[in-house]
Order: structure tokens, then C-alpha cells, then sequence
């Protein structure tokens, strides 16, 4: 049977599971999107004055779990599954009304006293009636609320124009009658003619009436099971079954209830119905629709593809041609100087340049070294030339003033020479004075590098021992603010301890260790468990209620397989064994049905490893300053 289920996402996904195990195909169209509520001011002492919780659906029991810790107080639940969900996430003792409303207030009033105290009602936004047990009193508290489709889901709309549904589930009035309204706004009401409609309830198959399904069943029981057991009953799609002679008209499908067996005369033949086809113009544009999926899959895993398969779809690739070399730069050309005199003079100046150069260098050498440099007594201006510089220039300006008619060319040739002399024996003296500068220098560098890298050294010891500290206690679940404010002095300058520093602030109140989240592991894998298995088929709940009960749960790393109870017992062997990284990437990899349980220890696990990544760079980082220092 191809079945359309309408009930919320979660609930859909773990009811469509059980009916491909009875051999249906589901087809999912949510009518409803759940939204958990904040509990109401003053519910935790509403809570602790109940002697009870009343729980009327399944959805209640988790919005329960999210508003409060408290798992001891006494929960009557309307069914089997609403009763399987209370103990799956720890509720204790559950018990179960195993019908409707009345069923449960009927059980309220056999078990429960008024006099003990009130009852607390928890429900969603809309509820069919009020739950009021004769003599008792009930507080009701809205936790969550199932939000109605504007528009009928497209899977649904499809499958009806299709006529690919042979049957359709309601589990509420609400959804039947949601269900009824957007069908008739879509204008698909003539497509249930073949389609059955099955309901948990006669409430909830009464809105039905004003569709033309070819049957409308009530279920014997308000319960799921009851609902999947009327499908097993339906005969296969195209055999039609004898239906009892009744005067309604064809135009207003009753509400069967079931009832005993009937004997059926043998000479009655049923008479196969054949269905309808999807159509030639149906099937061209299924066939159109593929094809875009197709190519739409196609272009977005194109970054996936081998390097020749991404080559043959995109075609050769066109090298553009290598830039051509950069024009060697002209030569610049230098003039020599071919005057005697101007070269001389070019030396001179040279000369006075390199004097006061090394004069400056060794100043600053001296100060570099925290010596002090003598300045001459009468201090002449910083610009001031050399004096034996200055002599020589007063030389050759002399010579360069003297009359050619009166200037003897013997004489001065003879001066020429001499002031060469004297310029060659000052070059010499400038060449050992800026030798002894250099070596003053690089004896003040040597000091200012051996200051550095004893200070290098003091700052990576300090970083290490800080490290330390900090690493105990993430160890021991400790706050390190003040071991974090040591840091802020010695991350001047430094960008990467300031990176480090800004990392670990967030985390400085404290982070959860490791032990406590191996010894918070066990609770949490039972509730991650429970929610997996608290609304799958009979066998699958009777088991969670056996490990709800006895924490039966398989531990160890050798446990194989990509369920949940054997992902878990991985992942609480390695957190056994100090790898905390592989727990958490194990129980990231669950099913979403389990982030609800895992949610809260995953937080904590992560901010306790980011920390540990943090505090480890801060350790690489002080032996780094270490080595710089040798």
C-alpha cells in the first residue's frame, strides 16, 4: 500500500520506518511543525507541588524532558507509545493508559488520591478538551506547539494528481480537519475517490465526511498500532472488497467501524478495479524533471570530479603566453673628473663626509652600549668640518686663487704632490678609525642580541610555567583568569600569544573536564539511546523500556557497526582511553533524533578541546621563544 502520512517530521519519519517493515511505501507530508515552548514563570514549583504528570501525546513527554531535570515525579501517560517515550528519556514510574482521555482520567481515578495534591497537565497549544478527572485538581502548562501548513505539502500535492496514495493517516480531529481544508483550497478533493482514509479515532474520522474517500475506518483503538493494523487489513491496491448494502448515497462515504468478522458468500467475486496511469504528458514531464535533477547534481559535484573528467567537461584550456622580459636598464654613464684640482676637491669632501659619518656611528655605538661619549671641550657646531680637512681645502683654495702670471709651475707641482701626500696618509687615518667604530658597533650589537635573547628566554620560561598552570586546570575543571592575566604582559608585541590569549578568554570561568564528561557520558548515551527507540515499532519500544530499566547497553571499542548503541560504546571507550576528539566526532556522526540527549555534553566537549588546542599552541609558542634565545 502506498501510505500518506500527515503527522509532524519526527513522528512521519519513525512511523513511515515501521511501515516499509510491513512492506508499505510511505509517502511524508508533514501538516504540522513543532515548536518547543519556555516553560512558564513559577513551573518548577508547579512542578514539585504535582503528585503527578498527566501526558497526552508523545511530543508532550519531550518538551517535558527539555523544561526540567526532574525524572522521579510519577507520569500517567494516555498510550503505549506516549508511556515508551516517558521512559526512554527517564522518566519513573510510567504508566500507561493504554486508550484515550477518558481512559487515562479513568486510570487517574483508580490510582491517585485528590487529597495528595494536584496533578500537572502537560499539552501542546491546542488540545482537543479539557482533562479534568472527577475530583481532581489539574493545572495545564503549554509546552510546545504544532503549527499548522499554510499550503498543502508538495509531496502530497504530487502524489493525489498522481493518483499514487491508496491510503491516508490521521492521528488528530486537528489534522483531519487541516488536511480536508487545504485539500479543497488545492482543488484535490476528486483525487481521494480511490484513496481509504484511516483514523486513530471516530473524532478524528468525523472531518473526513466532507471529503469523497472511498472508505473512511476508525481504528479499534486510539493507538498507532491499532492504526497500522487497519492497513494490514486493506486488501492490495486494485482489488476491490465487498462492502454491506447500506442506504447512503455514494456521494457521502460512511465511517466503518471495525467489528467481527463476517462470513461471505463464496459466490461473491470481487471484481478488479484497474488504476489509472500516470499519462503520457505525466510522463514526459517526470521524465523532464529527472533530467534537471540530473544535471543539476551533475554541475554542483563538479568540484568532486577526477581532474580528466573536469578537463573533457570544460574543454581545453588555452595557455596565454609567458611575459616577455623586463628591458635591461640603461647604463648611466659617470663623467671623470680630468682637473687635478676638482679631484681634490671630490676627495676632500669625501673625506669630510666618512669623518662625520664615523663620528656619528660611534656616538650611537656608545649609546647603544650605555657608555657614554666625550665631546671635545670647545664643542663646535655638529656640521663643523675635521681641522685637517679644513686645512687642506684652505690649501688647495689658495692655489686655485694664486695670478697665472705669477705662479710658479715648479712650485706648484711640488704642492700638488705634497697636498696628495696628505690627503693618501688622512684617507689612511679615516679607513682605521672607521675600523674601530665598526668593532665598537659589533661589540654593541653583540650586547644588545645577548640582552635580547636572555630576555626571549625569561619570557618562553614564563609562558611554559603558565601553560602548566592552565593545562591543571583544564584538568581539574578550574577557572584560570588570573593565570590568563600573567599572559597580558608578556604578549606585547607579540601577535601570536595575543591570538592565544583571545582564544583562551572565553573559556577562563572554566570548562568542563575530562573526567566529569567520562562520568556524565553513561546518562547521556542512555537518553541519546531512548530517544532513538522511543517511538519504533512494539518490539523496538519494549526494548528500550528493558534499557531504560537495566541499562543494558553494549560497551567497548570492538563493538562494530553504524547503529547508535554501537557508535556510543565506541565513543565511550575512547573517551576512556583520553581520546576525547574521537568521542565527540563519534557522537556528532548519530542520527538528528539523537541531538536533543547529546546536545549539552557535546558543548561542553568541544569547549574543553578547544581549550586544550589553545593551551597546547600556548606551550609550542613558549618553546619557540625558548630555541630563539640559543
Amino acid at each position: 500500500m502506498r501510505v500518506l502520512i500527515t503527522r509532524p517530521e519526527r513522528e512521519a519519519a519513525n512511523l513511515a520506518q515501521v511501515l516499509r517493515g510491513h512492506r508499505h511505501e510511505p509517502v511524508i507530508a508533514p501538516l504540522f511543525q513543532l515548536q518547543m515552548l519556555h516553560p512558564p514563570e513559577g513551573f518548577a514549583a508547579t512542578l514539585a507541588a504535582a503528585q503527578a504528570i498527566l501526558i497526552t501525546s508523545a511530543n508532550g513527554v519531550r518538551a517535558l524532558a527539555e523544561a526540567t531535570e526532574t525524572r522521579s515525579k510519577p507520569v500517567f501517560a494516555v498510550g503505549d507509545t506516549t508511556a515508551a517515550t516517558a521512559e526512554g528519556l527517564g522518566f519513573t514510574p510510567v504508566i500507561s493508559a493504554s486508550g484515550d482521555a477518558t481512559a487515562l482520567a479513568d486510570l487517574v481515578r483508580q490510582r491517585l488520591d485528590p487529597k495528595a495534591g494536584p496533578l500537572l497537565h502537560v499539552s501542546g497549544a491546542d488540545v482537543a478538551g479539557a482533562l479534568s478527572p472527577e475530583g481532581f485538581e489539574v493545572q495545564r502548562v503549554v509546552l510546545y506547539e504544532a503549527r499548522e501548513a499554510e499550503t498543502l505539502p508538495e509531496s502530497a500535492r504530487a502524489a493525489l494528481e498522481a493518483r499514487a496514495v491508496d491510503v491516508v493517516t490521521f492521528f488528530s480531529p486537528r489534522a483531519a480537519q487541516l488536511f480536508v481544508r487545504l485539500v479543497t483550497e488545492a482543488g484535490l478533493a476528486e483525487t481521494c475517490r480511490p484513496v481509504t482514509a484511516i483514523a486513530i479515532s471516530p473524532a478524528a474520522a468525523q472531518p473526513l465526511a466532507d471529503l469523497p474517500f472511498a472508505r473512511t475506518v476508525a481504528a479499534e483503538r486510539p493507538t498507532r498500532q491499532a492504526v497500522l493494523d487497519e492497513i494490514d487489513r486493506l486488501p492490495p491496491p486494485g482489488v476491490q472488497s465487498p462492502k454491506p448494502m447500506t442506504d447512503a448515497s455514494p456521494s457521502e462515504p460512511s465511517v466503518e467501524p471495525r467489528t467481527e468478522p463476517k462470513t461471505v458468500d463464496a459466490t461473491v467475486v470481487p471484481t478488479p478495479t484497474p488504476r489509472r496511469g500516470l499519462g503520457v504528458v505525466a510522463a514526459f514531464a517526470i521524465g523532464l524533471v529527472a533530467a534537471v535533477i540530473v544535471l543539476a547534481a551533475a554541475v554542483l559535484s563538479l568540484p568532486y570530479w577526477p581532474e580528466e573528467a573536469r578537463t573533457l567537461w570544460r574543454g581545453p584550456v588555452t595557455a596565454s603566453p609567458p611575459p616577455a622580459a623586463p628591458a635591461p636598464a640603461p647604463v648611466m654613464d659617470t663623467a671623470a673628473l680630468d682637473a687635478a684640482k676638482r679631484e681634490l676637491g671630490a676627495r676632500l669632501d669625501d673625506l669630510d663626509r666618512r669623518v662625520r659619518a664615523a663620528a656619528a656611528a660611534a656616538a650611537q655605538a656608545g649609546q647603544t652600549s650605555g657608555q657614554t661619549v666625550a665631546q671635545p671641550a670647545p664643542a663646535p657646531a655638529p656640521a663643523a668640518p675635521d681641522p685637517a680637512i679644513a686645512e687642506l681645502r684652505r690649501k688647495l683654495e689658495s692655489l686655485e686663487n694664486k695670478p697665472a702670471p705669477e705662479a710658479d709651475t715648479s712650485s706648484l707641482k711640488s704642492e700638488i704632490v705634497a697636498l696628495r701626500a696628505a690627503l693618501q696618509s688622512l684617507d689612511q687615518a679615516v679607513a682605521g678609525q672607521k675600523a674601530s667604530v665598526d668593532k665598537a658597533a659589533e661589540a654593541a650589537q653583540a650586547s644588545v642580541s645577548g640582552e635580547q635573547k636572555a630576555i626571549a628566554a625569561a619570557r618562553g620560561s614564563a609562558v611554559i610555567g603558565i601553560a602548566a598552570r592552565i593545562s591543571a586546570g583544564l584538568t581539574a575543571g578550574q577557572p584560570f583568569t588570573q593565570d590568563l592575566a600573567l599572559l597580558q604582559p608578556l604578549a606585547q608585541g607579540d601577535a601570536k600569544l595575543g591570538e592565544l590569549i583571545a582564544t583562551l578568554q572565553p573559556h577562563a570561568k572554566g570548562v568542563t573536564s575530562r573526567a566529569a564528561l567520562a562520568a556524565a557520558f553513561p546518562a547521556m548515551a542512555k537518553r541519546a539511546l531512548a530517544d532513538d527507540l522511543a517511538d519504533d515499532s512494539f518490539w523496538q519500544r519494549l526494548l528500550g523500556k528493558l534499557k531504560s530499566v537495566v541499562s543494558l547497553r553494549r560497551t567497548g571499542a570492538d563493538v562494530q557497526g553504524d547503529s547508535v548503541e554501537a557508535k556510543l560504546a565506541r565513543a565511550e571507550a575512547a573517551i576512556n582511553a583520553g581520546d576525547l576528539a574521537k568521542a565527540v566526532e563519534l557522537v556528532k556522526s548519530l542520527p538528528p533524533e539523537t541531538s536533543r540527549a547529546t546536545a549539552d555534553w557535546l558543548a561542553r566537549a568541544e569547549a574543553h578541546l578547544a581549550a586544550q588546542r589553545a593551551v597546547d599552541q600556548l606551550a609550542a609558542q613558549a618553546v619557540a621563544l625558548l630555541g630563539s634565545a640559543r
